[in-house]
């Protein structure tokens, strides 16, 4: 049987036909789905590009196919090609198809809604929160509180009316969207951790040098991750004689912008963008140079990054949305938005020697329960379960 997977992800074509991402999900990450179905079509935004960027990885390839999307960045570009998008989407899927459809999503939209016009069956991964997304401070709209109330309903519709929902938190999504109590839900992540992606043992108590390093990754496409915040943060540290450094991995349109607030605080100097950088050794001798992480993020859904940080044990401050909370102990949880008490946990975790050393532990072993073998079965069963639900489903073609 065949699955079909919209998701909110941007890839680029090359004249080959090869389909290329700078960012996951790329190739591995569809293995999850090939545990139980034989082929994959991947539903995304594509654009014809003459060569692969730079660092890109292969999506497609060895029973993973992409079924390309018309390209749009944003509500407003969505708007000029809305038409386009929803009949490349709907002709994705055919009877005989399980659709697992990742959410919140513009692209799976169109799908979900033919699937119920047909009365045909689909499931769910729920990896995100409208109604965090589209808060105030998060998305500079003018549509702004209507894009929320509709997103939020939308997604609370679709989880009710789902053959089978999957969430990527312990609790806060599944309170939010709750699927029906008939069918089959499950809680998992979407980080799926390797052997290698382990620190061998949790960092010491060793007093932080005298210029700190913090770091913390996130695309820049958007503000949702709160760079903007974390940057007044490091002009407030100044301020108190608090010589730390930020280095931040990860691009987007709005780097300018932040690179400009930088210069504006006085803290150009102490203010690294690296750009992408490709997944596994690079991000982790990122990681491994810092001794702080920070996600002052003002929406999230499981928080990848931080929980590769944790992996790396390294001590991490976020901000309390989303799964954040799921993931670090209260204590080193902040408000979104407030760069004051930002700087506050920074420098409170900073001076505290045997307070980095007690979170660099804790954080090690709460990331175990991402490790990819503890996770894979969880998946594999839902998947199961998935498609024995779609293959019962009345008045569906049989492969």
């Amino acid at each position: 049987m065949r699955v079909v997977v919209p998701v909110e992800a941007r890839f680029d074509r090359t004249p080959d036909g090869r389909v290329w991402g700078l960012t996951p999900p790329t190739r591995s990450f569809w293995d999850r789905y090939l545990a139980v179905f034989d082929h994959v079509r991947v539903v995304a935004r594509v654009r014809d590009v003459p060569a692969p960027p730079a660092g890109a990885l292969r999506v497609d390839g060895d029973d993973v196919e992409v079924w390309p999307v018309p390209w749009y960045r944003g509500p407003g570009e969505y708007l000029t090609r809305a038409a386009a998008v929803r009949r490349a989407v709907r002709g994705a899927a055919g009877p005989s198809d399980a659709v697992i459809a990742r959410v919140p999503s513009a692209v799976a939209g169109p799908l979900i809604a033919a699937r119920r016009e047909a009365g045909l069956p689909y499931a769910l991964e729920v990896v995100g929160d409208p109604h965090e997304v589209f808060g105030p401070g998060v998305v500079a709209h003018p549509l702004r509180p209507l894009l929320r109330a509709w997103y939020t309903r939308n997604l609370r519709a679709q989880c009710r009316e789902a053959a089978a929902v999957a969430y990527v938190t312990e609790h806060v999504l599944q309170l939010r969207y709750p699927a029906s109590p008939t069918v089959v839900t499950a809680g998992y992540s979407s980080v799926d951790l390797p052997e290698s992606a382990f620190a061998a043992a949790p960092r010491g108590g060793i007093p932080a040098p005298l210029a700190p390093v913090l770091v913390s990754i996130g695309s820049l496409d958007q503000l949702y991750k709160g760079i903007d915040t974390l940057i007044e943060a490091v002009a407030v540290l100044r301020g108190r004689g608090t010589a730390v450094r930020l280095v931040h991995a990860g691009d987007g349109r709005f780097r300018a912008a932040l690179e400009r607030l930088a210069a504006a605080r006085g803290v150009a100097d102490r203010v690294r963008f690296t750009g992408l950088l490709p997944t596994g050794a690079a991000v982790r001798d990122l990681l491994d140079a810092a001794d702080l992480f920070v996600m002052p993020s003002r929406t999230e859904g499981q928080g990848r990054a931080l929980i590769e940080a944790m992996a790396r044990g390294l001590p991490a401050v976020g901000s309390a949305v989303g799964g954040i909370p799921e993931a670090l102990d209260p204590a080193d949880l902040t408000p979104p938005d407030d760069p004051a008490a930002l700087a506050e946990a920074i420098q409170a975790f900073l001076t505290d020697p045997p307070r980095l050393a007690a979170a660099s532990a804790r954080n090690l072993a709460r990331a175990r329960d991402f490790a990819a073998a503890t996770l894979a079965p969880r998946r594999t069963d839902f998947y199961t379960a998935v498609r024995r639900t779609c293959a019962a489903a009345p008045g569906r073609a049989r492969r």
